[in-house]
């Protein structure tokens, strides 16, 4: 019974195992990739960062370039202790597979012992000759046969059961062995890291240091960012409100034109026109003079139509326009970044400026640094709805997608117009350099006329 209970046992132990590594692997798959796409961003501000360095002066570029790449280190090291975790979780579950399949394969060494003992205990009576010529008639001598059979299977598969056992154990010590090597790489990886953190940390301490010195200088360019950005925020605001109203426009149209159709089919079912076939009973009477002839006219019964109804929109918006705000939403997290190749170096909202702490800054979108003169792109279909150009931020690109509105600012050329419509990774134009020399666009999410952050849009 007991021996019954620990097969059990390991076999409910071997299912859970065998879910649990496929979930392992999946989790694990998603981690290492997430490691590796980590690994190339830092690469890529890494070369930026090493272009800015041409300018000995300290910039905000270089501030925003070493901070980005901080972030992104120590997200690498988060991603690397996650990997750590799980392996250590899976290492625990194999460590625990193993001591079951010890204590089962002991179990199965001592039963077979036990039956070999039995066996040369009782040799004599298992002389098979003896055994069979001892029966007492025939269907005895078969059941005597049967018998033999059994016992000789039994052994057999006890014997196979023990080297089955063996062997899952010998391939769990592997496969621990493996992973106490993986646990060990990362410990490696995570240690360097840890000391190129260290020193990115203090390169960006003294860049903050030199940056503190240009104190009047950094506030003469908040200042005027500030104000560049109220300009640019009015265009945006100005185009989007027009198009909010010219969709008003176009949606009170369509609703109207909706009412007058129902309307003139209520008004056909109610009254319907003469059909040509009609009934015409003709009574001559042939002993009044001249012959007159009466004639009766019976109208054929009117035939109703049924009522089709219409689906109701939002008032708003056009039902191509509300699809297009349906379909913009479902893709939340899945939308292609604006550009092929970038990193983020100032989200939405107000925070304290990198180096003036006591300055609040605040953004309407995200900034990212990408490569000179670098394709910026559509993230979704839509129409352009417009088109600015606003001094100290050059070309900014407006594209519609029913409720919500995606905005490209910073670009050095625009190559759409207005009213045309675009798809999903169109080029729109290409990315200009800002005061410093650093190529950065900023990118922003509309809900009608809110800001809402465009970071959790794209994808990770």
């Amino acid at each position: 019974m007991r021996s019954q209970l620990l097969l059990i046992l390991l076999f409910i132990c071997l299912h859970a195992s065998a879910q649990q590594q496929v979930q392992y692997s999946m989790n694990k798959t998603e981690l290492e990739a997430r490691r590796k796409q980590l690994m190339e961003t830092i690469k890529e501000t890494e070369e930026q960062l090493e272009a800015t360095k041409k300018n000995k002066k300290a910039t905000m570029g270089q501030l925003r370039a070493l901070q980005a790449k901080l972030a992104q280190r120590q997200r690498l090291i988060g991603n690397i202790n996650d990997e750590i975790d799980q392996i250590n979780n899976n290492i625990k579950q194999s460590s625990n597979e193993v001591v079951v399949l010890k204590q089962n394969l002991n179990v199965l060494k001592i039963r077979y012992a036990q039956s070999l003992r039995y066996s040369y205990q009782n040799r004599g009576s298992f002389d098979m000759l003896a055994f069979l010529f001892s029966a007492k008639d025939f269907n005895d001598a078969m059941r005597r046969i049967k018998y033999l059979k059994k016992y000789r299977d039994y052994r057999e598969d006890q014997v196979k059961r023990i080297r089955v056992t063996q062997g899952e154990i010998e391939h769990k010590i592997g496969v621990l062995n493996t992973q106490k090597t993986q646990k060990d790489e990362l410990l490696n990886t995570q240690e360097q890291q840890k000391q190129v953190l260290q020193k990115e940390t203090g390169e960006t301490d003294k860049i903050v240091e030199e940056l503190q010195g240009q104190e009047k200088q950094l506030l003469e360019e908040i200042d005027k960012n500030k104000k560049i950005a109220a300009r640019v925020n009015k265009a945006i605001n100005d185009v989007i409100r027009r198009e909010i109203e010219e969709e008003k426009k176009r949606a009170a149209a369509e609703e109207l034109k909706r009412k007058q159709e129902e309307e003139r089919r209520k008004a056909l079912a109610n009254n319907p026109p003469p059909y040509n076939n009609t009934t015409t009973t003709t009574t001559t009477t042939a002993n009044k003079p001249n012959g007159n002839i009466k004639t009766t006219v019976t109208e054929a019964p009117a035939v109703t139509k049924p009522t089709v109804k219409t689906p109701v929109y939002d008032l708003n918006l056009t039902p191509e326009a509300n699809a297009l705000s349906n379909n913009f939403e479902a893709n939340k997290g899945k939308l292609p970044w604006p550009v092929e190749k970038g990193y983020i170096t100032e989200y939405f909202g107000k925070h304290p400026h990198p180096v003036e702490k006591k300055v609040m800054i605040e953004n309407d979108g995200v900034d990212i640094r990408t490569g000179e003169n670098a394709a910026v792109r559509a993230v979704f279909d839509g129409t352009v709805t417009g088109i600015v150009f606003v001094p100290g931020k050059g070309w900014v690109v407006i594209i519609n997608h029913g409720k919500y509105f995606s905005v490209y600012g910073g670009l050095a050329n625009v190559s759409v117009k207005k009213g045309e419509p675009v798809h999903t990774k169109q080029t729109i134009g290409a990315a200009d350099k800002n005061d410093d020399g650093d190529t950065i666009i900023n990118f922003e999410i509309w809900r009608d006329v809110n800001k809402i952050d465009p970071a959790p849009w794209i994808a990770h």
